[in-house]
C-alpha cells in the first residue's frame, strides 16, 4: 500500500506539466532518447531529495493538532487549484515549447545535475511539496518500512514516467509530444482530484468525526 501511495502520489507531481517535462521532450526530440533519460533522471532525485525533507521535517510538525488544521485545509486547497488548472489547461490549446540549449558536448552528468536544479528550482514543485507534500508525504514515513517502501514508490514512478515520456518523444517526435502534454493535463488533473477527495476525507474523519466520537 505505501508502495503505491508514493507511486501515485509521484506521478501525479510527473504529470503536471513544468519545466522539466518540457525539457525532457524537447531535448529528446532535439539530441536523442539517453539525453532525456539523463534529464530526466537528475529531475527525479531532485523530488526524492524533496520528499525525503518533507518526511522528515514534516514528522515533527505533525504532532501538533494547528499544524494538522493548516496542512489539511491548505493541502485541501491546493490540490483543488491544481486540479482545476490542469483541466482548463487541457481545454486550451498548447503552443508552449520549453527552451533547450542547442550546443553540443554536454556530457551526461551534465544533464543529469541540469535535472536536479530543475526539479528543485521549479515554483510549483516548490509550492507542491510545501503543501500538498507535507499533507500526504509527511503522514507515510510511521516506521523504517513503510518510509522505505513509501520513497521506493515515489522513486520508482520518476524514472517510469522519465523513461514513458522519453520513449513517447523520440518515437512520435514533435506532434507526438504535443498530443501527450494534453494527455498528462487530463490525467494530472485527475489525479489530483483523486489526492483531493483523499486528503479532505482523512481530515474529515481525524478532525470532524473523531473528535464527535470523544
Amino acid at each position: 500500500m505505501e508502495f503505491n501511495n508514493g507511486f501515485l502520489l509521484s506521478l501525479s507531481l510527473c504529470l503536471d506539466i513544468g519545466l522539466a517535462n518540457m525539457a525532457m521532450i524537447t531535448l529528446v526530440i532535439q539530441r536523442g532518447f539517453s539525453q532525456g533519460v539523463w534529464l530526466g533522471i537528475g529531475t527525479c532525485v531532485g523530488d526524492l531529495i524533496y520528499a525525503i525533507l518533507a518526511m522528515a521535517g514534516m514528522a515533527v510538525l505533525l504532532q501538533f493538532e494547528v499544524v494538522r488544521w493548516v496542512l489539511w485545509i491548505g493541502g485541501s486547497a491546493v490540490l483543488c487549484y491544481l486540479s482545476a488548472k490542469m483541466l482548463i489547461s487541457t481545454l486550451r490549446v498548447q503552443s508552449e515549447t520549453a527552451e533547450v540549449e542547442t550546443e553540443g558536448g554536454i556530457s551526461n552528468l551534465s544533464l543529469f545535475s541540469r535535472g536536479m536544479f530543475l526539479a528543485m528550482s521549479s515554483p510549483s514543485a516548490i509550492l507542491w511539496f510545501a503543501a500538498v507534500g507535507g499533507a500526504i508525504i509527511a503522514r507515510q514515513g510511521s516506521d523504517a518500512v513503510s518510509a522505505g517502501l513509501f520513497l521506493s514508490g515515489f522513486f520508482a514512478a520518476g524514472v517510469v514516467w522519465t523513461m514513458v515520456l522519453c520513449t513517447l518523444a523520440y518515437q512520435g517526435g514533435k506532434m507526438m509530444g504535443k498530443k501527450m502534454l494534453k494527455f498528462s493535463q487530463l490525467a494530472s488533473a485527475l489525479i489530483f482530484a483523486y489526492f483531493a477527495v483523499y486528503v479532505i476525507y482523512s481530515g474529515y474523519a481525524e478532525f470532524i468525526v473523531g473528535r464527535s466520537t470523544l
